[in-house]
């Protein structure tokens, strides 16, 4: 499927733009507005470079014959052939196939407030592709041929927009969370660091001011979000990028320290773990037909613990001793719940 890039909606407008007799010979600057009014509405510039423009005329030159020239006296863009519109070169299938598929992908989030923000850019596609008339005619809907997972956890996901907007001015929150474990529920004060998703939960990763460090906290146990125009402490140390670098799930901490993990797998079940690894660090040691001894260096976490209990007795943990012995205690209470 070809890849997919507002491209194709910016060639329209820009041959649109070539072909208005009351504005002739556009500038680039003139075509970049043109684009982010329509696509974006406004022309801020932050959407759409120069540089975008340059390819895009080249690429309309090259893939669709369009006859564009640059008058120096006029210092803007122009058609040669004054009755040429690339409105005559409609859209192929594999095309519109492929708009279709990125449209669905992202009306995934369409109930997401942070993702709204989009939907004036998305209303715009859909209309100059004709993707919703022409999906409505379809033999065959969309959603009978590809299924996407759908989260089933919306709640908290309201604070994302002014979280965002918190990390970005480096602002302190305050909200009240609840533990899952104790059920108590505490006003906390923190810094927010960054975002994260993780098995269709979003995560506020932050700097609390009261535990001096670096903590996770669940969106969808915090309320009573207030976003303070203050700014807040930021340790030096934290890196978005590198602080969950040895982690599998949303388990990290920068006083933790990763192991080597090693654990042996059966024929079918190590071809799962090995198209999906546990982490990036996960490499085979040795392979037979019975079984394969992968290794991986990562943080020891909950997520880890449960996605190897999951295989069952397919997978045994061979180090480090702290990780086989937390796996057997789990394994003997589950035992215990099934009686035998």
């Amino acid at each position: 499927m070809p890849h997919i890039k507002n491209a194709l909606i910016r060639y329209r407008i820009i041959d649109k733009a070539l072909g208005n007799s009351f504005n002739p010979y556009p500038s680039k600057l003139d075509l970049r507005y043109a684009c982010e009014m329509e696509l974006y509405g406004d022309t801020n510039g932050k959407h759409i470079s120069d540089s975008t423009i340059e390819k895009d005329l080249f690429a309309m030159r090259q893939e669709l014959d369009a006859p564009i020239k640059y008058s120096k006296s006029n210092k803007g863009y122009y058609y040669e052939n004054p009755d040429f519109t690339i409105n005559e070169k409609p859209l192929s299938e594999d095309d519109i196939a492929s708009i279709q598929f990125a449209l669905s992908t992202l009306s995934q989030f369409k109930d997401t407030e942070m993702f709204q923000n989009f939907g004036f850019a998305l209303n715009k596609i859909i209309d100059r592709v004709n993707v919703d008339s022409d999906s409505r005619n379809a033999d065959v809907d969309i959603d009978q041929l590809i299924q996407f997972e759908k989260s089933t956890a919306a709640i908290g996901n309201e604070f994302l927009q002014p979280l965002l907007s918190a990390i970005k001015n480096q602002y302190i929150a305050y909200f009240t969370y609840e533990s899952f474990v104790t059920q108590v529920r505490k006003q906390r004060k923190v810094t927010p660091l960054l975002l994260k998703e993780y098995n269709n939960r979003w995560y506020l990763i932050c700097y609390d001011s009261v535990k001096e460090r670096v903590i996770t906290y669940a969106l969808d146990r915090i309320s009573d979000l207030d976003i303070i125009e203050q700014t807040g402490e930021k340790p030096a140390a934290f890196k978005p990028d590198l602080f969950f670098r040895h982690s599998i799930g949303i388990t990290a901490s920068s006083d933790a320290r990763p192991e080597k993990i090693i654990f042996t797998a059966t024929n079918i079940a190590s071809k799962y773990i090995n198209s999906q690894p546990f982490h990036e660090s996960q490499r085979i040691l040795k392979e037979s037909k019975e079984e394969s001894i992968f290794e991986l260096f990562a943080l020891v976490s909950e997520e880890l613990i449960r996605e190897l209990l999951s295989y069952g007795g397919d997978v045994q943990v061979l180090q480090p001793e702290a990780l086989k012995k937390e796996l057997i205690k789990r394994i003997r209470k589950m035992n215990e719940n099934y009686n035998l």
